[in-house]
């Protein structure tokens, strides 16, 4: 009972310091202060200007406030003023960005931080860009009667090369088809365990699967780390689910075609616009140009850090290439179209521009006796989780991270360090990081918008006239039924219990 007291507490606690809770130094273990001052957020204790650590103050807490209104209007926004959000959402997310970046450097006098992160989303949304591009002008036409089997080992396959493409390339390669395969007898549960399969949990095992582990992998975590600690918990989820949608599927007798009568299907699977299975391998294969492993491959060094940029001018050049010399057919077939990347794009120049204060504030709680009483791999499964359920699971996976490491004393913003803590170098940080990873892809299907791709998914969806169940009607009558059940017993297996 304890434990599970524990799980609430650190959970509210994590809240109530994202929406500005100060941690004062004098609750901060001396050693510990230190750290958070020489580390990269703050900056170095004197830098090439002859800045001293003292002139680098902590953020207020009233600075977490931009991102906060940007999450709840991430959430909010479609569903309750559509018009205004879909025609001013790049103006807000721009707006609140400046206004966060501008007080670190005119007010706080640091510019570690904007830098660290404009790096980041570089790096973040180059590779998104160049699986969405290349993965769109890609088009699959399976050409088999709608059984239960044949749409079972079609979720299967998304789910595995959701680890190639990621969720969001895997997503867009693969919902048509399956819509077009169910045309007859589709209903939302069709596009929800799509959702849960395709475009979340099937993106656990390496770090190009979802971007929470893109983001890790970035900081610094190995890349096969992923689907070394994760495969288990991966493969059971997955089984799972299938066979859930498998039990619903066969006892769909809908038959929405009216009496018309209708082709024999032939079999078969066919392709149109292969030539951009090697863009995709473009795009794939630069993730592994990583100046921090590989020292031929250059980088802007900053911070003691090595930032990677040719890795992000070959992403963003294949994902031009991909588009120009598309098969215009495939293209088309696809409905192909730059919103949906526009609109992560200037959505998360809002999110990692102002979640700058959130991260120092989360790591100075972490810090302090208060919270390292709290943080365990089970109140950071259920921490990570809960909130990338209902924000967005990239940067609730990046607090987390931020929150687990502090409390052991080592910082985020130090590759060494990072790949200490997964490695077990500090007391328990392996099964630490499996926590923050496994919840952070699988809550993010709880909502539409714990993960990326879940609202092209529904978009795309309702332009073909399927019926989609409300923000809230997804969690009553998908989530909680199906999603909590298996998250609980996860939880359970892997890490209450660790059996595995």
């Amino acid at each position: 009972m304890r434990r599970h007291i524990l799980v609430f507490l650190f959970t509210v606690l994590l809240v109530v310091s994202n929406f500005g809770v100060e941690v004062k130094a004098a609750d901060i273990p001396q050693d510990h202060t230190e750290q958070t001052v020489s580390d990269g957020q703050h900056g170095p204790a004197q830098d090439g200007h002859g800045e001293s650590a003292e002139a680098h103050h902590a953020p207020a807490g009233w600075s977490v406030i931009p991102f906060v209104v940007l999450l709840l209007m991430i959430a909010t926004g479609p569903l309750f003023y559509e018009h205004f959000w879909h025609k001013n959402y790049p103006i807000v997310a721009v707006i609140l960005a400046v206004i966060v970046v501008s007080y670190y450097l005119f007010v706080l006098h640091n510019h570690h931080g904007p830098v660290h992160a404009l790096f980041e989303y570089v790096q973040f949304i180059a590779l998104l860009t160049g699986l969405f591009v290349a993965s769109g002008g890609i088009m699959i036409i399976v050409d088999k009667e709608a059984k239960p089997g044949t749409n079972v080992a079609l979720l299967a396959f998304g789910a595995v090369i959701a680890n190639i493409i990621g969720t969001t390339g895997a997503s867009m390669l693969l919902i048509r088809p399956f819509i077009r395969l169910n045309k007859n007898r589709i209903k939302a549960y069709h596009i929800i365990f799509f959702i849960f399969i395709v475009s979340n949990v099937g993106g656990s095992l390496t770090p190009i699967g979802d971007p929470p582990l893109f983001l890790g992998f970035l900081k610094g975590i190995p890349f096969f780390w992923t689907l070394t600690n994760n495969f288990f918990p991966w493969i059971f989820a997955i089984i799972i689910l299938l066979l859930v949608f498998f039990l619903l599927d066969k006892n769909n007798k809908a038959d929405y075609s009216f009496g018309e009568e209708q082709a024999t299907p032939t079999g078969k699977v066919a392709f149109r616009g292969t030539r951009n299975f090697a863009w995709l391998a473009v795009v794939v294969g630069a993730v592994f140009l990583d100046p921090n492993v590989f020292e031929w491959v250059p980088g802007i060094m900053y911070d003691g850090q090595k930032f990677s940029y040719i890795r992000e001018i070959i992403m963003l050049a294949a994902a031009f290439c991909s588009y120009k010399f598309a098969d215009k057919q495939a293209l088309n077939g696809n409905d192909f179209s730059f919103e949906p990347i526009r609109e992560v794009a200037f959505i998360f120049i809002g999110i990692f521009g102002t979640m700058m204060p959130a991260l120092e504030l989360v790591s100075n709680f972490a810090q302090s006796e208060e919270g390292i009483q709290f943080i365990t791999h089970n109140t950071l499964y259920w921490g990570t989780g809960l909130l990338s359920g209902f924000l967005d699971n990239a940067p609730t996976y990046v607090n987390f991270l931020t929150a687990g490491m502090a409390a052991d004393g080592a910082s985020i913003n130090k590759v060494a360090e990072v790949v200490q803590y997964s490695q077990g170098g500090y007391n328990n940080s392996m099964l630490e990081l499996k926590a923050i990873s496994v919840a952070a892809v699988f809550f993010g299907a709880m909502t539409y918008i714990g993960n990326g791709p879940n609202f092209m998914v529904k978009s795309i969806a309702e332009q073909v006239g399927i019926k989609m169940p409300s923000f809230f009607g997804y969690i009553v009558r998908f989530s909680i039924p199906f999603l909590i059940p298996l998250l609980v017993v996860v939880w359970l297996i892997f890490f209450y219990w660790n059996l595995i």
